[in-house]
C-alpha cells in the first residue's frame, strides 16, 4: 500500500479527483484512501471471500478511473464510490447466488446500535455479538443494507440517498422500518 504525502492527506476528495483529472497518476491517492473502507463495506454487505472481496474492489476501482470523467463535482466522491461499490456487490450477488455469513461487530457499532435502538445495557457484552450478528443476516437486504450503511459505515441519511439512489424520505422511512425488523428479531426486553 502507498504512503501517502502529508499534503495528500490533508486535500478533499474533490481536489484528489481533481488532480487525477489533470494527471492520471494521483488516483493511487483516491485508491489508499478507500481501499480499506471500501473493502470492510464489502466484507460486511457480502458473504464474499477474501479473494471475491478483493476481485469486486479491484473491478470498483477500474469502474471508478475509466468513469471518472463523468463524475460530477457538485456530489460527494464518497456516496458515488460507494454508490459504484454497492452496484458491484448486488451485481456479484446475483451472479453467485451467495448465502450470508456474519457481520464483524465491534465494540463501537454495538455502542451505537444500542444507543439508536435503546437497548437495554445488559446485552452489550461480548456474549452477544453472534445474536447481533444472526440478526442482521435474518433482515430483509433492504434492511440489513441500510442498517449496515448507517451504523457500520456510519453514513449520514443524505450520503445513503445518493448511495442507494432513494429520496432522503425513503431512507428514514427504510431506517425505521429496518430498526423495528431489528426489534422484532431481539431475543431479550427492549426498553
Amino acid at each position: 500500500m502507498l504512503e501517502t504525502e502529508p499534503q495528500d492527506r490533508e486535500k478533499t476528495d474533490n481536489e484528489l479527483v481533481a488532480l487525477t483529472l489533470a494527471d492520471k497518476g494521483n488516483f493511487v491517492y483516491l485508491l489508499h484512501r478507500y481501499e480499506d473502507k471500501l473493502k470492510r463495506y464489502i466484507h460486511r454487505i457480502s458473504s464474499f471471500s477474501q479473494e471475491e472481496t478483493e476481485d469486486i474492489l479491484q473491478e470498483v476501482f477500474l469502474k471508478v478511473y475509466k468513469n471518472l470523467n463523468g463524475f460530477d463535482p457538485d456530489l460527494k466522491f464518497s456516496s458515488w464510490i460507494y454508490r459504484i461499490t454497492h452496484n458491484q456487490v448486488i451485481s456479484q450477488h446475483r451472479r453467485n447466488l451467495a448465502r450470508p455469513k456474519t457481520v464483524e461487530i465491534d465494540v463501537n457499532i454495538m455502542n451505537g446500535l444500542k444507543a439508536e435502538f435503546d437497548l437495554n445495557q445488559d446485552i452489550w457484552d461480548t456474549d452477544q455479538r453472534e445474536e447481533i450478528n444472526k440478526i442482521i443476516w435474518r433482515l430483509k437486504p433492504k434492511h440489513r443494507d441500510i442498517l449496515i450503511l448507517r451504523f457500520f459505515e456510519e453514513k449520514s441519511y443524505e450520503e445513503i440517498s445518493d448511495i442507494l439512489e432513494k429520496p432522503s424520505g425513503t431512507v428514514a422511512t427504510l431506517i425505521h422500518e429496518a430498526k423495528k425488523e431489528f426489534k422484532q428479531y431481539w431475543p431479550q426486553d427492549i426498553n
